[in-house]
């Protein structure tokens, strides 16, 4: 298996808003911004260079996994934590399709999202999980996680902090 973490294009819409649709069952957005495919987009790279970024966004690269040609997930890599995502968001915030999951997707995704900002000087990185979310606390720990604490989010849920590095 070779996965790509890639940017997202023109070509890749209606791919993008199917996995969007299938995670949103899971209460996971798969899409980063409502709206035109352009205007998705446009955001996606403005929140890449860091510029007119909505209040409490960080910068951060949204990033398609591919397989085979096929999107079977996908990533939001955050170069800095603001105290939302120090306390429950993480530097990286990863999805992988129902149908795409078991197959090591989500470990290879979130080695190369780690990979990606320990090249850009981020030492320690923040992954976070639900606590009933079996299945990524064994793809966090798999790359390396360990265990600070469990704390509520914001909706008073049991979260997950691990640290990588």
């Amino acid at each position: 298996m070779t996965l790509t973490l890639r940017r997202p294009t023109l070509e890749d819409e209606s791919a993008v808003r199917a996995l969007h649709e299938q995670l949103l069952r899971d209460d996971f957005s798969f899409v980063l911004d409502e709206g035109t495919w352009p205007e998705v987009l446009a955001a996606v790279d403005r929140a890449s260079r860091g510029e007119d970024l909505p209040p409490g966004f960080v910068r951060a690269d949204y990033l398609l996994a591919e397989v085979d040609g096929e999107i079977v997930g996908r990533t939001s890599i955050r170069y800095e934590l603001n105290d939302y995502l120090r306390r429950v968001g993480g530097h990286v915030g990863y999805g992988v399709g129902p149908a795409f999951r078991r197959r090591g997707y989500a470990t290879e995704i979130l080695r190369q999202s780690v990979e990606r900002l320990n090249t850009a000087g981020v030492e320690r990185v923040l992954v976070t999980c639900a606590d009933d979310n079996a299945g990524s606390a064994a793809t966090i720990e798999a790359c390396g996680g360990v265990l600070e604490n469990v704390v509520p989010d914001g909706n008073g849920r049991p979260t997950r902090r691990y640290w990588i590095g």
